[in-house]
């Protein structure tokens, strides 16, 4: 009977936290209404924005995909690409999107890689600094969050570690071949493509290879169905003339949403 006791004691040890887990796991909607949003990019997609209390408050129907594969509530820092992620524009954005769609849940997939360049999003490539492989890794998440939701979109923020003399005259061509390949990929041909301009900061002024790299953002719509451009204007930095403070994520988000339900009308 003691024997008996240790074991039905051990065993409850051993499942509580398991049944604890799938307690707390959030209830997920059925597929048509549990809309999923794919985060790709470098860090000001990832989020350097200093994380305030609210930012850690889940909000109602925003869920996120964490480290692990599970679907948890959607707070900052959403990424986990590097110590230094926080605020980024991927629950702000989700936050609008639940708002304008009564009924749905919105799934956000963070897969952000801080410094990559775009070289870094082809597949099996091996990008030292995170040792990470950024576009095997985001598509893999995709794969692993679609049996339960539908992809509507994917969202891009990247271009900093293109804008050199070496690499700024090929982003354009290597940014709708990316395009291409997530579509292809995902077998999702008409998924809308949003991507937001580079940070334009007091300080730091452009140089020409920055501006090629901006000109093939702004100028992709008009080559690429589907596709958005979303300005940066006004926005600031976090200090470090790199990286949009926290404020300026949760608006850049915003204007990704209005950009997002404009192609989805």
């Amino acid at each position: 009977m003691r024997s008996f006791r240790r074991l039905r004691t051990a065993l409850i040890i051993l499942i509580a936290p398991i049944a604890f887990a799938q307690a707390a796991a959030p209830e997920l909607p059925p597929k048509e209404n549990f809309h999923l949003f794919l985060l790709v990019g470098q860090s000001n997609m990832a989020g350097r924005g200093v994380v305030a209390d609210s930012d850690k408050v889940p909000r109602p129907r925003v869920l996120m995909l964490d480290k692990s594969g599970a679907w948890v509530p959607a707070v900052d820092p959403l990424h986990f690409d590097k110590p230094a992620a926080g605020v980024g524009l991927g629950r702000s954005f989700a936050e609008a999107i639940a708002a304008a769609t009564p009924g749905v849940t919105i799934g956000l997939i963070p897969c952000a890689v801080g410094g990559s360049p775009i070289d870094a999003w082809t597949p099996g490539f091996y990008y030292q600094p995170t040792q990470s492989h950024p576009w095997d890794d985001a598509l893999r998440r995709a794969l692993l969050a679609l049996p339960t939701g539908t992809l509507k979109g994917i969202l891009w923020h990247q271009g900093e570690s293109d804008s050199n003399r070496e690499l700024a005259p090929a982003y354009a061509t290597k940014l709708q071949a990316l395009i291409a390949r997530f579509r292809a990929e995902l077998r999702a041909p008409n998924i809308p493509f949003i991507v937001g301009q580079l940070g334009r900061f007091a300080g730091a002024p452009w140089n020409e290879f920055k501006t090629e790299v901006d000109r093939a953002h702004r100028e992709l719509p008009a080559k690429i169905p589907r596709t958005a451009f979303v300005s940066a204007e006004g926005l600031t930095d976090k200090g470090d003339k790199t990286h949009f403070d926290s404020e300026s994520c949760r608006e850049f988000g915003r204007r990704y949403a209005e950009a997002y339900l404009k192609l989805a009308r």
